[in-house]
């Protein structure tokens, strides 16, 4: 086929392609500093456990806390998936917390000091702890999966993503006792304790 003829890779291609291999890297620098410690970690380690250069990794990460952050973000990504795959006639209470399950459970419990301490990393480190707190970026993948739940397809109610708000704060709430209590306490006890109290409060309300 002549150059002519070739097919044309549109930026939008490149960009979701980028993405792709950056949440990849992301993942693996994330297990690996579970496993061996954040601290015990370089980017050349991290580099390497994706089957990339230094050089590469730069390409995608300036700095180890960027390469953490991108691995929670392609966990939200997961949870949402997660979400979606849940029985539509399930309440939302339920389905948020089931989604959530299923992302804390095999990386919180595969290996509980490490997940402690990447916890704690990312509760008091200032360039971690903004994004941690707010959550901004996690809320919206989540609101969204919520919305086609619901077949909306314009603005998502209000309602929606206090939901994803309160379930986020659950979550959180639920790992930073778990961190407190150094792993004593069983994780997806807290957090249905934590959504127990919601719908209490819930209850009450109604």
């Amino acid at each position: 086929m002549s150059s002519h003829g070739a097919a044309v890779v549109r930026p939008a291609s490149r960009e979701i392609a980028r993405a792709a291999v950056q949440a990849e890297l992301s993942l693996a620098a994330y297990d690996l500093a579970v496993e061996k410690g954040y601290d015990n970690v370089t980017l050349d380690d991290m580099a390497a456990a994706g089957g990339v250069s230094r050089s590469t990794f730069l390409r995608y990460f300036r700095t180890k806390d960027q390469a953490i952050l991108v691995a929670l973000k392609a966990y939200v990504e997961r949870m949402a998936d997660a979400l979606r795959s849940r029985p539509r006639e399930e309440d939302d209470w339920v389905a948020l917390r089931s989604a959530i399950e299923s992302f804390v459970v095999p990386i919180y419990t595969r290996n509980p000091a490490g997940a402690q301490a990447i916890s704690r990393l990312a509760m008091f480190t200032r360039t971690l702890s903004g994004t941690h707190l707010e959550r901004a970026d996690w809320r919206t993948p989540l609101t969204a999966a919520l919305a086609e739940r619901h077949s909306i397809a314009g603005p998502v109610p209000i309602g929606l993503s206090v939901k994803v708000a309160a379930a986020l704060d659950c979550m959180s709430l639920a790992v930073a006792h778990w961190v407190a209590v150094d792993g004593a306490a069983d994780l997806v006890d807290l957090l249905r304790e934590a959504f127990a109290a919601l719908d209490g409060m819930r209850a009450a309300h109604d």
